[in-house]
């Protein structure tokens, strides 16, 4: 099993607004093999907590633009690390420190990794 198109067009938006708010580290992962309740997780950075909140607030606005509303939401207030589960995909938005810290992208490398949009990853030298 792969994560479906649908996961796949949530996680393209999200990373794209998350890039609107300059997110670094973007990540996705394909993780339907491995996990019944999610078929995609992404990743993302923020250098401070008011980016962190302010990449989840782009991400819910160009997610509610297709109809996709997270089931669950946490860590908003204290903006280090926010999750957001849409049911087919699961969004981090983390502190710098925090993304070091727990490195949830050693967690999931043996899952796939879904490719971003080249916009997502901003223009190269």
């Amino acid at each position: 099993m792969t994560a479906t198109d649908h996961a796949v067009r949530l996680v393209h938006a999200a990373a794209l607004a998350a890039a609107d708010k300059l997110a670094t580290d973007q990540l996705a992962f394909d993780v339907s093999e491995q996990l019944a309740i999610t078929d995609a997780f992404l990743l993302a950075t923020g250098a401070n907590d008011r980016q962190v909140r302010a990449i989840v607030e782009e991400i819910e606005d160009k997610l509610r633009e297709l109809d996709a509303k997270p089931i669950r939401r946490e860590g908003h207030r204290d903006g280090r690390w926010v999750l957001l589960d849409y049911g087919d995909v699961v969004i981090h938005v983390q502190h710098a420190e925090e993304r070091e810290f727990y490195a949830l992208e050693r967690l999931w490398r043996d899952c796939p990794a879904i490719e971003l949009p080249a916009e997502v990853h901003g223009p190269t030298a």
